[in-house]
């Protein structure tokens, strides 16, 4: 089918970034989120990042402009019964998914795709809450969201044929690669890195190293752009520790079990940069 409007829920780091790419590839999207004060941070956000592509040159503030006339704010998904294509990007919990995907389900048109931006929770679950299992798969963006080339695509256990290329066939509009992957908790990005961002955690832990250390060993051992302890905060500790949780009680392997550590902090409120402090301060 022929997208255009795209309808994007939640307006968070993942949600205003995932609206915004859209926008700056000629969609039409309607950004939704409940929380009024969240989505006028998303517009300054929203603002504040094509500024900045803007300033480098690698935008016309004409195509800033005209991106921003394609977004508009609401919110209640009432105003997406008309969407083409729907992404998903609220908090990192199966049962509020859920709740959305059934209420999706029974708003939108019956053709259309409901994707996902989970990056742990299983496709097949959030779509058995739908009429439309066909329909639903996994579409999860990298952060940050503009920037980032891969995205990926994971078919649940009925997701369809023309489902999956129909969000391959997005993903190059929006100039990215979209990988396929099968649902299995954590799919591949996740399966791979969280681990190793707990067992950096259990290194801190344990006085292996201080958390300059081990992203210094990382980054100038292994050639990774930043250390596993900074690419936690960016991520959002809370975030780890779910993404963690899915993991293990799905996949029944203690390796998967967050670092104690990691799960102190989170009950004491150092989520990352998000909240201030994390494994570093920030201003």
């Amino acid at each position: 089918m022929d997208v255009q409007l795209v309808g994007v829920i939640g307006s968070g780091t993942m949600g205003n970034g995932i609206a915004q790419t859209f926008a700056q590839r000629g969609f039409d999207v309607r950004l939704i989120d409940v929380s009024a004060p969240a989505l006028e941070k998303a517009k300054a956000t929203i603002a504040k990042s094509l500024g900045k592509f803007v300033e480098k040159g690698t935008l016309s503030a004409e195509d800033r402009d005209a991106t921003l006339g394609r977004l508009a704010f609401f919110g209640s998904i009432d105003h997406l019964a008309d969407a083409d294509y729907v992404v998903e990007a609220i908090v990192e919990q199966r049962e509020a998914k859920r709740a959305l995907f059934g209420k999706l389900d029974a708003l939108v048109r019956p053709e259309v795709v409901l994707a996902t931006n989970t990056s742990s929770i299983s496709i097949t679950d959030i779509a058995a809450a739908t009429q439309r299992p066909e329909q639903v798969l996994g579409m999860h963006f990298m952060n940050p969201v503009p920037l980032m080339q891969l995205v990926e695509l994971i078919r649940g256990q009925s997701t369809s044929d023309a489902s999956m290329a129909l969000a391959e066939s997005l993903c190059a509009r929006l100039g990215k690669t979209g990988v396929p992957a099968s649902d299995y908790p954590g799919f591949i990005a996740n399966r791979i890195l969280m681990p190793m961002i707990n067992e950096a955690v259990f290194a801190l832990m344990e006085g292996v190293g201080t958390a300059e250390a081990i992203d210094s060993v990382m980054k100038l051992g292994m050639n990774h752009p930043m250390g596993p302890l900074t690419l936690a905060d960016f991520i959002g500790l809370d975030v780890c520790v779910a993404i963690l949780d899915v993991m293990h009680q799905g996949l029944g392997d203690p390796k998967y079990r967050a670092c104690p550590l990691l799960r102190r902090m989170v009950a004491a409120g150092h989520l990352g940069r998000k909240s201030g402090r994390g494994f570093y301060h920030y201003a």
